[in-house]
Formats: structure tokens, sequence, C-alpha cells
């Protein structure tokens, strides 16, 4: 009998064709979850096969007899949609170049990503059918399921409270003061080990997700890299600004490490969680992994309840206030446990909009005791290292 391969730590759900023969040679399927497989290539024979309780999740079998067999024997069945152009159940999360994927034939307009919003935009955008909401949901479950397997992958071996959130504008150019410090702390914050989390935008958050994919070059790299990105500085300048990226990648490229394990990808990059309700913004092509979801709220909450180790804010306009205070109700009933500081990069920007006035009281009257010492307002990298540090 072959012995048990390292796939992941999720004895109970199967990815990989690899992991899913390990177990057809053993004769029983049951009661695992097997998840987004095409079973139509090179068709598994289930002879003899327990399958009780086995829940095929967006799978493809390779005929109507065989799914007609399998539920027969107690197994279960969601099919997978066939007219969409995402999966309905992914098992892993996304990388630069699943979302680039199409790029070299058709621009901006023929990647991957763009199709799925191009589809999202044409079957309802926030407001799909009933049809389409099923399918979201489907993916999105899958993206979230991925995310918790890489998470607590990376909380295993480093912990929770080394995940650091880094918002701000996405409207921040290439090359500008904002986006030069988001990627200087980001790249200072990844060399020590901090999982950088990001919404996966352009701006502030391609910045902090390009300062993390150079961890292991120095600085000066990443300073050159940021002046090739800045011939392409505006987001809604599609296909320069989405060459500009691969260009960079190409020049320099990731370790090998980032290619082989989750951990690899999630050390030189980390951590992305963008939205196609926002799809006219170009994928940002420096995070190591990517959790693309359709649901904007389900992403928003996600990356504030992984961002533990703190979270810094950059400039930003209505959407970062909004994350500031969805971030402070969290700390104020320590929802996801104890935070980490809220750090507020650029004083003349926050004393413009006088968040910290708000934070400090409110934060003083948690249930869990005094939590305003964890504001922190700077124009100091040195200073919001110490912060998300501690």
């Amino acid at each position: 009998m072959p012995v048990d391969l390292p796939f992941d730590d999720t004895a109970f759900e199967v990815e990989s064709r690899a992991e899913f023969d390990l177990h057809l040679a053993r004769h029983s399927l049951a009661g695992l979850v097997i998840l987004g497989l095409r079973l139509d290539l090179e068709p598994p024979d289930f002879t003899g096969v327990d399958v009780s309780d086995t829940l095929f999740v967006g799978c493809r079998l390779s005929t109507a007899e065989v799914e007609i067999d399998l539920l027969r024997r107690g197994a279960h069945l969601v099919p997978p949609f066939d007219t969409r152009p995402y999966p309905t159940h992914p098992a892993t999360l996304y990388t630069p170049e699943d979302l680039s994927f199409g790029f070299a034939q058709g621009g901006f307009a023929g990647m991957y990503d763009s199709q799925v919003y191009q589809h999202f935009l044409e079957h309802g955008g926030a407001t799909p059918d009933i049809r389409e909401a099923l399918a979201q949901r489907l993916h999105d479950a899958g993206i979230d399921n991925a995310l918790g397997k890489a998470v607590d992958a990376w909380v295993h071996t480093h912990g929770a409270k080394r995940a650091v959130g880094i918002m701000g504008g996405h409207a921040a150019r290439r090359g500008s003061d904002a986006y030069r410090m988001a990627a200087t702390l980001a790249w200072r914050l990844a060399t020590v080990g901090r999982l950088i989390v990001t919404g996966g935008g352009p701006g502030v958050m391609e910045a902090a997700n390009l300062g993390s994919y150079f961890a292991a070059r120095p600085a000066t790299q990443l300073q050159a890299a940021i002046d090739r990105l800045a011939a392409a500085p505006h987001f809604d300048d599609h296909d320069p600004y989405t060459a500009a990226a691969l260009d960079v990648r190409a020049a320099f490229p990731a370790p090998p490490t980032a290619a082989t394990d989750v951990l690899g990808k999630l050390r030189h990059g980390g951590l992305a969680l963008p939205t196609w309700l926002y799809g006219h913004e170009p994928a940002n092509l420096f995070a190591g992994q990517i959790g693309k979801y359709f649901s904007n709220a389900v992403r928003e909450d996600s990356i504030l309840r992984l961002a533990r180790g703190g979270i810094v804010f950059a400039p930003g306009w209505a959407g970062t206030v909004q994350e500031v205070f969805q971030a402070a109700t969290k700390t104020f009933y320590q929802t996801d446990g104890p935070s980490g500081a809220f750090v507020f990069l650029d004083r003349a920007h926050w004393r413009d909009l006088p968040v910290e006035a708000l934070l400090r009281p409110l934060l003083a009257k948690s249930p869990h005791g005094d939590q305003s010492h964890l504001v922190v307002v700077t124009d100091s990298l040195d200073e919001a290292m110490a912060a998300l540090s501690t």
C-alpha cells in the first residue's frame, strides 16, 4: 500500500489528481470531498471503489452514466457550471500567471482576469441572476477554502501576529512618494518575516505586494523596479500598465522557492485579496498568492481578519477610511483576537482626515481594555517598523 504523500493538511479534501489516485488505489473515496478535478481526462475506474458519502464539487466526469452510477452508490455531485469562464470550485488560490494568462496574445482584454470581469458585467454585476449567483458563491467558497489552508500553513510556521495588512489609495501613481513609501515599508517588513496582506488593487496595494516580491533582493533593485514601472504610472492605461508589471517580473524573477510551495509564494509577494466588483482595475501581478473574489464584502472582511500583526493605512480616501473603521470595530470587540498597531502614514494626510481624533476615544472604551495606544500616526518608516514589530 502506498504511503501518504504530503499534499496538504486537509485529510478529507482532495485537490489534485495525484492525491485522488492515491485514495483510488486504496479502493475508497468514502467521506472525501473531491474538488474541481478533471476526471473526464484519463477517466478513473470506479469499479469496486467505496464512494459512500463522497462529495464531488465542480468535478468533470466522463459520462452521464458514470455520474448516475456514483449517485446510486451513495456519492453526492455538485456539477460545474459549464458556461462560466471561471471554475465553480477552485482548489487553490490564483497566481499572477493565472490572472494574466492570455495577455501575450490578446492584451488586457484577452486576459483571464478581464474575461471573467466582462462575464461578471454581462450577468448583472453586483446583482446577478440566481444561476450566476450560485456559481459565484461556489467560486468564492472555493477561494475561502484555499485561503484558509494557505493562511493555516503560514500561521503554523510563523504565527498569526506576523501578518500585516497594508491599505491605501488605489490611485497612487507608480513612482510617487506614497507608492515608494508603501513599497519600501513592505520590503522592510517582508525581509524580517512578515506576511504582507493587501486588497490586491493598484496604487498603494500594488506597491506593498511589490515590496514583498523583492524581499530576497536589495533595496536598490526595488527602487530600480519602481523606476521601470513609473513609465506606465496610471492604472487606467490598462495595456501599458500590465505590460510594465510583466516586464519587471521578467527582469527580476522570483526565486525558485516562490514557485514550489504556498509558503514560498507568500514569502515573495505576500497575499492579495482583490474583487471583480472593481474589475476595471488591472490585476496586481506582484502578489505571491491571490484570492480573487466576486463578493467585495467577504473580501474586505477577510483582509482585516487576517491582518493580526497590525495594519498600515497609507494615504487614501473613502475606501481606505471605510477600512479604518471596519478594522476598528474588530479591534474594539476583539472579534478575531488581539490586534496589532494601526499605523497611519503621512501626518498631513491624516490631519486633513482626522480619524485619529475619532479612533482614540473609541478604542479607549473597548470592553477588552483601553486600545487607544494602538494608534500611531507618523511620517517615519522606522517608527512604523517599531510599532509593527511589538
